[in-house]
């Protein structure tokens, strides 16, 4: 039997993230424990990567105010590269709703410290990228600190710096069972069994079965979200940021010498769902052309096209910190699809959280587990 002082169940960027955190605060002793072969086979490796402040709560605009320096300065503080290109996110606005809904959180951001935020007119948008389609375009919010980073660059820094440190990463690794005495746990691998103080879930779209391994009926259920990569295009500027319609949730990034191009559909079931539906193309390609005339012309290769898992929360924020039924267990749980942005900043809290059992970065109690027993849900609106 191994023992480590902390036991991160799943080697995804929140696990390598907190192992980093861990490590950086002098906690040497981490065990990381991966289920696959290599690490990012989950839901990491298939992200989009965007980071991004412009969000409507508190919790969220406070986590990415530590996140996104965090990947400006990631190659500085870690010798790693995370590939951080601050191009921005433009949400597009197509109705008086929208503008107050982004006047409002613009308001929230500016009052929490985030200076690079601002609001801009219809005019200004359609100057910027005359190739969209702009009559319905009012306004919108642009903030040029936002943008996207590569998550498995991300994740592979964070674990490698750790691991050079102390920490140790089990790859092709199962857990089997968590058994708990007097304070501490087993966990039963398919590798060996480990002994320690702390269990940290950060096993995304599937921490739902390692709660239950110590009794937690967790509310984090898997939602498909899918990403269309288009072939190389050249008649949309590559300088340009993720462009957000408002109207109905489509938007893009350049990516390589082509765009990703991403949508939420309505229609999506929560299942652990993996496959690539070919059906999609269409649906995303007509609100591509709407949107972006050019993008009419533009080639897509199904073969190239993904599937991901979102770990979604019934609001969609995550739930972090120490069960309070099963002590000494820990949730990094529910990113609802800001798993890679604010990992940074759930490696700092839940490092805290472990090791002094308190966090100045965000009041943690907002995103403990007892919020949906004691109906304290918080609604974040602005999803992707």
């Amino acid at each position: 039997m191994q023992t480590a002082d902390v036991v991160l169940i799943g080697g995804g960027i929140v696990g390598s993230s907190i192992a980093y955190h861990l490590v950086a605060s002098g906690c040497k002793d981490v065990l990381v424990i991966e289920r696959e072969t290599a690490q990012g086979k989950g839901s990491t490796g298939k992200s989009m990567g965007g980071v991004r402040a412009q969000f409507s709560t508190p919790v969220n605009i406070q986590m990415s105010l530590y996140s996104i320096p965090f990947y400006a300065n990631f190659e500085e503080l870690l010798g790693y590269p995370c590939d951080y290109r601050p191009q921005g996110y433009l949400f597009c606005a197509t109705s008086e709703k929208h503008i107050a809904y982004l006047r409002a959180n613009y308001q929230k951001q500016v009052a929490m410290g985030l200076k690079d935020v601002r609001l801009v007119d219809g005019s200004e948008i359609r100057g910027l990228y005359p190739q969209l389609r702009g009559d319905d375009i009012i306004g919108g919010s642009f903030c040029s600190t936002d943008g996207f980073v590569d998550p498995y660059s991300a994740m592979i820094g964070f674990m490698t710096w750790a691991g050079d440190r102390g920490a140790t990463l089990w790859k092709n690794a199962s857990v089997t069972g968590i058994t708990r005495d007097q304070g501490s746990f087993r966990v039963l691998t398919t590798r060996d069994t480990v002994s320690t103080r702390a269990v940290v879930n950060c096993a995304g779209a599937w921490s739902a079965a390692i709660a239950k391994m110590v009794g937690i009926d967790l509310p984090v259920e898997p939602l498909r979200r899918m990403l269309v990569p288009t072939e190389p295009f050249d008649q949309f500027p590559h300088t340009a940021p993720m462009i957000v319609d408002m109207s109905n949730g489509f938007h893009f990034r350049p990516e390589g010498r082509g765009f990703l191009l991403a949508w939420n559909d309505p229609a999506e079931t929560p299942g652990y769902k993996a496959d690539f539906e070919a059906s999609f193309i269409e649906k995303i390609l007509t609100r591509a052309a709407d949107r972006v005339p050019v993008f009419k012309e533009v080639a897509v290769n199904p073969k190239r096209a993904w599937a991901g898992l979102y770990e979604m929360t019934p609001d969609h924020h995550p739930i972090l910190g120490e069960s309070p039924e099963v002590p000494g267990f820990f949730f990094a749980n529910g990113f609802s699809g800001h798993g890679v942005m604010h990992a940074p900043a759930t490696g700092k809290i839940l490092s805290e959280l472990i090791l002094t059992g308190k966090t100045g970065l965000i009041d943690a109690s907002l995103l403990n587990f007892a919020r949906f027993a004691e109906g304290r849900t918080i609604h974040e609106t602005a999803v992707l």
